[in-house]
């Protein structure tokens, strides 16, 4: 039994196997946590299997996880399907509709082309099977990248993405959560990679809106940063990186996927993030440098170093097992009502509330 949180330690669930719930987040239904993520445990080689469909784990404590099966099954014997083992799925959200009463799942392809899409499905039960009802949404004909699905208590919702390499759109969601409407807005334009903003976690504190991005520097770690908001189609303020006290400046080598807050107490909130890489060495550069070697000639770094990095593959920074990738999750703490994390080797919900 687990009895704490291990941030970067292997968590296993209760039959003793790896959580398999990458990029995931998080849902509370009838005093029971759900916790679904990418499943990647055939993921050895990420660009022969990339995923094996969408993993469900239930916990009434959030130490100890039981396996509840895959709820969106992949389709190895389609290869055109969104589904497919090779497809780049990524970053499932889940909605409940109280309208439809239908548990609805977007999740994020990235074709092989280069476009990315969402796939949009839908399921009786938090525990599926999830069926296609959407196959290829571009929400407001845009590529869209990373993103976020926000719900407000009225019961209207909006999707947060990244238009890819571009900016961060707020776009509203149909009644039934299936497809977007026409309206949205344009948030953190930057030029080009590291600096586009991605991977957003929104949420909500005290009336404020917030949200947590990520640097474009695929799975390799960076600079997190937040940003907040009293009306999220309106101006954004940003505040920086809320990894206070990481020396590294790569948000304690994660990615944060999700931000919840505890239902049962009124100030606890806790970031989920993915380890992506754990053969990362100081010999290697940093996500921001490899990036910033291709698009940006203005970063400070030596011409020597700038061919040196131009050179480098993906394939060369990682191995990239991510079906061995750890979790980081963390606990918010507000200074003067910033969002900051701390490092912690381990922690307990009982300690912080």
């Amino acid at each position: 039994m687990n009895k704490s949180i291990k941030p970067g330690q292997p968590w296993l669930d209760t039959n003793g196997n790896r959580i398999q719930a990458h990029a995931g987040c998080m849902l509370y239904v009838d005093d029971t946590f759900y916790w679904y993520g990418e499943n990647k445990e055939k993921s050895i080689s990420e660009y022969e299997v990339w995923h094996w469909g969408v993993r469900l784990y239930s916990s009434k404590d959030l130490y100890n996880w039981k396996d509840e099966g895959i709820i969106a099954m992949p389709q190895p014997d389609d290869p055109g399907h969104p589904m497919h083992p090779k497809s780049m799925m990524d970053r499932p959200h889940i909605l409940y509709n109280e309208k439809t009463k239908k548990y609805v799942m977007w999740i994020k392809i990235m074709g092989a082309d280069g476009i990315q899409y969402m796939t949009v499905s839908t399921a009786d039960m938090i525990f599926g099977p999830f069926e296609l009802v959407n196959r290829k949404l571009h929400p407001g004909g845009m590529n869209s990248g990373d993103f976020d699905l926000v719900k407000f208590e009225d019961g209207h919702a909006v999707i947060v993405f990244e238009r890819v390499h571009k900016d961060m759109i707020v776009m509203d969601l149909t009644d039934d959560y299936l497809d977007t409407t026409v309206n949205y807005s344009v948030h953190y334009e930057r030029p080009y990679p590291p600096y586009v903003r991605e991977a957003p976690a929104v949420f909500f504190r005290k009336g404020r809106g917030y949200v947590i991005t990520s640097g474009t520097t695929a799975k390799m770690p960076n600079p997190s940063e937040t940003a907040t908001f009293d009306d999220i189609h309106g101006e954004w303020t940003i505040l920086g990186d809320p990894h206070v006290n990481d020396p590294k400046k790569t948000s304690f080598d994660s990615q944060i996927s999700c931000i919840f807050k505890h239902p049962k107490y009124d100030d606890l909130y806790i970031a989920m993030a993915d380890r992506w890489l754990n053969d990362l060495t100081p010999d290697k550069p940093t996500g921001v440098e490899f990036f910033a070697a291709r698009f940006d000639p203005n970063y400070p770094m030596s011409p020597e170093r700038r061919a040196q990095i131009k050179k480098m593959s993906m394939a060369d920074m990682s191995a990239k097992n991510t079906a061995n990738a750890e979790y980081v999750w963390l606990p918010i703490v507000f200074e003067n009502d910033v969002p900051t994390l701390y490092w912690h080797d381990e922690w307990t919900i009982e300690e912080m509330v």
